[in-house]
């Protein structure tokens, strides 16, 4: 059950940082270094990240985000698939 909570959290985060991100983009503020970004996704938010890239249309342009954020996403569905059948 825990692990429920921990992936909600993690997404969440992916969705709110890529807003916050966004956000700081058009008001030309200090940004959210990409290694963040990532991170959330790697440790969870993956899922998250993608609808915030989406919803806020915040780093479409960016290749390593367009293909990176759905193959990590799979990665993620074979991992849990995989632990889940254990």
């Amino acid at each position: 059950m825990e692990v429920i909570y921990y992936i909600a959290f993690a997404n969440l985060l992916g969705f709110v940082l890529m807003g916050m991100d966004k956000k700081r983009a058009k008001i030309k503020e200090r940004r959210i270094p990409e290694r963040t970004l990532w991170g959330i996704a790697v440790l969870g938010g993956s899922v998250g990240s993608f609808i915030g890239m989406r919803y806020f249309r915040h780093k479409t342009k960016h290749t390593s985000f367009t293909v990176g954020m759905p193959a990590l996403i799979i990665l993620h569905i074979i991992i849990l698939s995989y632990f889940s059948m254990s």
